[in-house]
């Protein structure tokens, strides 16, 4: 079995399902979890080709709240979007949802993270389209994380921008400023986006589980408070910006590696501590909290937490990329080089090093059929 989040959930999950009632969502991620890489999803057998040595390999459940899974997800992820990055500085951009909203995050999870994606994309499509600072069409990566370092609830969106916009004229304008735009600007631009949208989806009918008197009045504290809206340049090399954005991508609540131990009582894990000087220290939280806060960043079905916007849609990305590369390859009088096509590698390789003899490789010589629990 896997070490970590399978061990915690296979050791403590059924003591928490006998007094939590999980979900039909929650209860199929945990299921998945605790099936990745084990006999219940079957898998193949494996024999060196040069000695007597020989094992199992069973399939990955794939699931996006797997930490196992995903770092394997993050780096085919990073490989197609290389083609994507641009000659141009980029721009981190981190917005975050008040805490005083967790509570309607509970209760309508899927209209409040829409509501968080439009709202950022309004915001900078809006600065990005202003003719007194770029005047043109900007481009956007968003991927929605939902945690802080300890498991609470901290939703924000990480946005990766690339420094400049597409003209009407199809020139390429590039962003001068250190921080891509002024951040108190942008911070009280996406209050007002934010808080009107919440309010609009309410009268919409959208948020049937928060009463007007709550609207009112957290809308309107919110309002009377400043935001704050992160912003930082980031390194401008190809390579270093697609491993940079791989850090973001397909991120889990908590990575195996950061479980260090396990005992009767509690869980210890490994968190940085941005209050105080980012330190790295070590919590210690009951198996049932641990599990709890886990939980709290399931995502709703099908809601997609990495998205493209501008002229970084899908829709239009590689016409748009075409047209900014001619564009910035002629105002520097540079030659556009042909595009690299990658093709990401598939989720197994046809063999692997033989740990036995060190000298051989594992192919595969059989399958192996899952097995399910209970016969299923």
């Amino acid at each position: 079995m896997n070490r970590g989040l399978q061990q915690v959930l296979a050791a403590h999950l059924p003591h928490y399902c006998a007094t939590h009632r999980l979900d039909t969502r929650r209860a199929r991620v945990c299921e998945h979890i605790l099936q990745c890489r084990t006999k219940a999803l079957g898998g193949y057998q494996l024999a060196c080709d040069r000695c007597d040595h020989d094992q199992a390999q069973y399939f990955a459940c794939r699931d996006r709240h797997c930490p196992l899974c995903q770092q394997r997800a993050s780096r085919q992820w990073a490989e197609t979007q290389q083609q994507a990055v641009l000659p141009a500085t980029y721009y981190h951009l981190v917005f975050t949802l008040p805490d005083s909203l967790n509570g309607w995050v509970q209760l309508h999870p899927d209209v409040l993270y829409r509501a968080l994606f439009a709202a950022v994309w309004q915001t900078l499509k809006t600065f990005g389209a202003d003719p007194k600072r770029l005047g043109g069409q900007l481009g956007m990566t968003a991927v929605l994380h939902t945690w802080g370092q300890t498991l609470t609830q901290h939703v924000h969106l990480h946005c990766l921008v690339p420094g400049g916009v597409l003209t009407d004229q199809g020139s390429w304008k590039a962003a001068r400023s250190t921080y891509l735009f002024p951040v108190r600007a942008l911070s009280r631009h996406f209050r007002g986006c934010l808080v009107s949208r919440l309010r609009a989806l309410f009268d919409a009918g959208q948020l049937p589980r928060v009463t007007a008197a709550d609207v009112s009045e957290r809308l309107d504290a919110l309002m009377a408070k400043a935001w704050v809206v992160f912003s930082r340049p980031c390194e401008t090399s190809t390579d270093q910006v697609i491993r940079y954005l791989a850090r973001y991508s397909h991120r889990t609540a908590i990575s195996n590696q950061r479980i260090l131990a396990m005992d009767e009582e509690t869980v210890s894990f490994r968190y940085q501590d941005y209050g105080d000087a980012d330190r790295q220290k070590v919590m210690h939280l009951s198996h049932m909290e641990f599990i709890r806060r886990f939980l709290l960043h399931v995502l709703p079905q099908g809601l997609m937490r990495i998205r493209h916007f501008g002229y970084l849609a899908n829709c239009c990305r590689a016409k748009r990329l075409a047209q900014i590369r001619v564009a910035i390859a002629q105002a520097e009088a540079t030659p556009v080089e042909p595009e690299t096509v990658l093709h990401p590698s598939g989720p197994e390789m046809e063999t692997w090093p033989c740990p036995a003899c060190r000298i051989g490789r594992l192919r595969i010589v059989g399958e192996l059929p899952a097995q399910r629990p209970g016969g299923r």
